[in-house]
């Protein structure tokens, strides 16, 4: 498995491009500025595009989601639970978004500081949520053919209201079968409520929910310190040792490094 890096100006959000050995490759948290590097790069190398994954729904990962699905055509997945994000990106990330046209708005700031119009973000139109949303219904968009739910014991906790500060429960696994690339995306809330990990060929993308040597924060809008404070302990503790850590912002690590060092969880 072969990983292109993108740091998007904004917020420093990374971006991966996903290559398999046949050429097959997924775009995962594609931020404000790096379309025309996905775009370019999957060109040149003459790439076959299965999909856009997000691991959460904060725009400073998904800002270009729409566009690069636009021109690759291809799906965007993520948790159901934090597909409501995608509707209004400002207003759900809290005292960091505000409004599309406050200019004092930290995003809004960043945005203007690289040229990026507030105004100018789009919903991706092909969005396929796995897991299970808010309600406890099924999501009533197909997933790609060969996705498939992993089962595994439920979740005492139960959370009715997006945000409500009740411990959400953690679903099922899902894996992502993408033309050779296979994906598990794992649920694994706290920092937003439908929060994923991404683990695949060696690899974990962990988006905000863990970095080298911290977590993700948990007092925007959909967070939950019991949410994480759990997530720490029954999804990310149990991760294979051996595992690369790329993480939605910062430096790459690896988790047997995170659990030996990470006071977080050391301590979860």
């Amino acid at each position: 498995m072969d990983v292109l890096t993108i740091i998007s100006p904004v917020f420093g959000a990374r971006c991966s491009v996903l290559v398999a050995d046949g050429g097959a490759c997924v775009v995962v948290d594609p931020g404000a500025l790096v379309a025309d590097h996905v775009v370019a790069a999957v060109v040149e190398r003459g790439l076959r595009p299965r999909a856009v994954l997000l691991t959460h729904g904060h725009v400073d990962h998904t800002w270009d989601a729409a566009e690069v699905a636009e021109r690759l055509d291809v799906p965007v997945l993520l948790h159901a639970r934090d597909a409501y994000r995608l509707d209004d990106p400002f207003g759900t990330l809290g005292s960091l978004g505000g409004a599309a046209h406050d200019p004092d708005g930290p995003l809004a700031q960043a945005l203007a500081l690289v040229g990026v119009d507030a105004a100018a973000y789009r919903r991706p139109a092909d969005v396929r949520p796995f897991g299970t949303p808010p309600g406890g219904f099924a999501p009533d968009v197909p997933v790609p053919a060969g996705t498939q739910p992993v089962e595994r014991p439920s979740d005492e906790h139960e959370s009715d209201e997006r945000g409500s500060g009740i411990s959400t429960p953690r679903d099922e696994d899902v894996d992502l079968d993408l033309d050779g690339i296979t994906v598990v995306a794992r649920h694994a809330p706290g920092h937003t409520e439908g929060s994923t990990l991404y683990l695949v060929a060696g690899l974990a993308l962990t988006g905000d929910v863990l970095f080298a040597g911290t977590i993700g924060r948990t007092d925007l809008p959909g967070g939950d310190g019991p949410t994480m404070a759990r997530t720490l302990r029954e999804v990310v503790a149990r991760l294979d040792p051996g595992l690369q850590v790329l993480p939605g912002h910062g430096p790459t690590s690896d988790v047997a490094a995170e659990l030996a060092a990470n006071p977080f969880l050391v301590r979860a």
